[in-house]
C-alpha cells in the first residue's frame, strides 16, 4: 500500500522553527512552506495545495474568508506573540525608544514590509504611536518576511530590527533592546484554518496542551482570548 501524501502546511515565517520542533512526535509526514503572510495567502487563494493555513494576523485569514477560500467560523488562533527592537548581540539596550534615531544614526531599521508583512505592519503602529514615523520611515530596511529582517541584524547589516519576541529567542547573534508595549499596537495573533480533514487533525494537534507549552518555550505567548 503507498504511503499517504504529506499534510501540507503554509505557515508565516515567524512559525519556522517552533513548527519542526512541536511537529517532531506527529505521526504523519508534513511538508511545511514558509513565508510572508500576504504571500502564503494569496498562494492559497490562487489553488496553492494546502491541508492547513498558519498566518502572522488575522487582516489575511479575513481576506482569505472574503475570497471565498476559507469559511471563517473554522479558523482558530493557535498562539500570540509579542514585538521587539533588536540589535547584533552585544548592543545596549535603548532605555526608551526616543533614544532610537540617536542608536541607529545613519544606518537602517530592518523590518517587514510595512503594508503586507504583519511584523512590519505592527511595526509601523508602534513607530507612529511613539512619534517615530516621520522620522524613521526614510530609513527602513524593509523585508518580505520577518526572518529575513531578522537576518539583517544578525549579520550586523542593520543596526536596529523590529521582529517578534519569538525570532529573537530563536537566534543568538541578536539582542532585544527594548520590549515594545503590546498596546501600542494591534494583538498579534496566528490565526489557522484547515483545508482538510488531515489539516483539521494537525490543528487539533497543534491546540493541545502538551504543544501549547511547547510554543511558550519557543518565546510565543498564548493565543489572544
Amino acid at each position: 500500500m503507498a504511503d499517504p501524501p504529506p499534510v501540507t502546511v503554509f505557515a508565516a515565517a515567524s512559525l519556522r522553527g517552533v513548527l519542526e520542533d512541536v511537529t517532531e512526535s506527529y505521526d504523519s509526514t508534513l511538508s511545511l512552506s514558509y513565508g510572508g503572510s500576504g504571500t502564503m495567502a494569496r498562494q492559497v487563494a490562487a489553488g496553492a495545495p494546502a491541508d492547513l493555513v498558519i498566518l502572522a494576523n488575522t487582516d489575511w485569514m479575513d481576506w482569505l474568508v472574503d475570497q471565498g477560500v476559507v469559511a471563517g467560523e473554522s479558523t482558530q488562533a493557535v498562539a500570540g506573540n509579542r514585538l521587539v527592537v533588536i540589535g547584533p548581540a552585544g548592543t545596549m539596550p535603548l532605555g526608551e525608544p526616543g533614544l532610537l534615531p540617536v542608536q541607529l544614526g545613519n544606518g537602517r531599521l530592518a523590518m517587514g514590509q510595512r503594508d503586507a508583512v504583519p511584523a512590519g505592519i505592527y511595526a509601523r503602529q508602534w513607530l507612529a504611536a511613539s512619534g517615530l514615523w516621520d522620522s524613521l520611515q526614510i530609513q527602513l530596511a524593509e523585508t518580505d518576511n520577518v526572518r529575513a529582517a531578522l537576518a539583517l541584524v544578525a549579520r550586523a547589516d542593520a543596526p536596529f530590527g523590529i521582529v517578534y519576541a519569538s525570532d529573537a529567542a530563536a537566534e543568538a547573534r541578536v539582542d532585544v533592546v527594548f520590549a515594545i508595549p503590546p498596546d501600542t499596537h494591534d494583538p498579534i495573533t496566528y490565526p489557522a484554518t484547515a483545508l482538510s480533514p488531515a489539516g483539521a487533525d494537525l490543528l487539533a494537534f497543534l491546540m493541545s496542551p502538551a504543544t501549547q507549552s511547547r510554543f511558550a518555550v519557543h518565546g510565543f505567548a498564548p493565543p489572544p482570548s
